[in-house]
């Protein structure tokens, strides 16, 4: 189980399997973000796992022309019907229609629709949808069917019944040394969340606080494909301090409108460490990106490191003092003359990100930026560096007021 790097839709499919989680999980993120450094870690099923399934079936037969619409994931699967076609012939043809497009999360088949409870074999035939990858992330998958020839009904059961994700730990051990910026999971139970919040923990310090979850009510797309978008278009902006927000989420569908949160519920969710998407016009956007750190360890709330972009500008001045030292004190003695050039290093970096806009007053705060000997470990420098974030503008308040009739007048 080694990462290994994607640079194509094509790449990903000749990897994992085309139609795989880890294929359609990197082609969304290759879209959202061409430019993207991807490395993938494959993670075979659970042999415990059960793939998700879901149901359509047909009935009737046709009395005039038009088509039958299979919408798995936002991708249209379309027959023809003419006059006179029955449901089974027309099922028939989904299910060579369906298995035809590999990329599809599902295969299909026909099979007997189990008899009732009282007993006896029924005769009908029902179409059936199995994921390709076994476990609940199935669940997901978003299907819808439309019927517009007549004489024609159609019978709709949902993706379900998907059981055991696969356990993370093995990935993410393979990852540990890789110097990842941003990781995507598309598993969100409480097992999966809290190995990559020990994994997260141990790579890069306290780290609830730097787990974000998007939030889009109604997709039609599992949580890995959004993630894997979400993510690439966090990638994407090269300035860590700048907010995400409006920024389009290419490949996200768009969603029902009786789907659409009210700003109301926006807060709500934000309150809660969720970022959420919405529709603008023909596509999808960010509305504020965050973490999921909204309480400390008091359980008090605590918005300090609310906006995803302080956590982002935290790393980058962690990364540039980082490799500055590493750049100028590649073999050095360690005294006190070292120790005040240490310092002057590290205040230089945080002049230029100043500059950039990253962090700011730093005559200030340059007091409190100490470089020292430790007290264990003789050949070890501390150093304290202050970091004041420069913050997004997320809210904008304004009070109007109406003048007295005297004072609208006078001039």
């Amino acid at each position: 189980m080694t990462p290994v790097n994607v640079f194509s839709d094509e790449d990903a499919a000749r990897l994992f399997g085309r139609g795989s989680q880890a294929h359609r999980m990197a082609r969304a993120a290759i879209r959202a973000n061409d430019t993207l450094q991807l490395s993938v870690v494959g993670i075979l099923d659970s042999e415990a796992g059960v793939a998700t399934t879901g149901t359509l079936v047909l009935k009737g037969s046709a009395s005039g022309t038009g088509q039958v619409r299979v919408s798995v994931c936002g991708e249209t699967v379309a027959i023809a019907v003419a006059s006179g076609d029955s449901a089974g012939a027309l099922m028939l043809s989904l299910v060579e229609a369906i298995n035809t497009l590999d990329v599809l999360p599902v295969t299909a088949s026909l099979a007997d629709i189990p008899p009732p409870s009282s007993g006896g074999k029924s005769p009908s035939k029902q179409l059936v949808l199995t994921a390709r990858n076994k476990g609940a992330c199935g669940n997901q998958i978003g299907v819808a069917v439309t019927v517009s020839a007549p004489g024609i009904t159609a019978a709709l059961t949902p993706m379900r019944g998907g059981e055991g994700d696969p356990a993370l730990d093995a990935a993410l051990t393979a990852m540990f040394s890789a110097g990842h910026t941003l990781v995507i999971s598309p598993y969100a139970s409480k097992t999966a969340l809290t190995t990559l919040a020990a994994w997260l923990d141990k790579v890069s310090g306290p780290l609830e606080q730097r787990i974000t979850m998007g939030w889009y009510r109604g997709s039609m797309l599992p949580n890995g494909e959004l993630a894997a978008i979400y993510a690439a278009i966090i990638a994407s902006e090269s300035d860590p301090a700048r907010p995400l927000n409006t920024l389009a989420l290419p490949g996200a569908d768009i969603t029902p409108q009786d789907k659409w949160p009210g700003r109301s519920e926006q807060e709500n969710a934000l309150a809660k460490g969720l970022t959420p998407f919405e529709v603008n016009g023909s596509q999808v956007q960010i509305v504020r990106a965050v973490s999921t750190y909204v309480k400390n360890s008091m359980g008090v709330t605590d918005r300090s490191l609310m906006d995803i972009t302080i956590l982002r500008s935290l790393d980058y001045v962690r990364l540039a003092c980082r490799a500055r030292i590493t750049q100028c004190f590649p073999r050095e003695k360690l005294n006190d003359i070292r120790l005040q050039r240490i310092r002057s290093e590290l205040l230089d970096v945080l002049y230029a990100l100043e500059q950039l806009e990253i962090v700011e007053n730093v005559d200030a705060h340059k007091d409190q930026l100490t470089v020292t000997r430790s007290r264990q470990d003789d050949s070890r420098a501390d150093d304290s560096i202050p970091a004041a974030v420069v913050c997004g503008l997320h809210v904008f308040a304004t009070t109007i007021y109406l003048l007295s009739g005297g004072q609208q007048h006078r001039g």
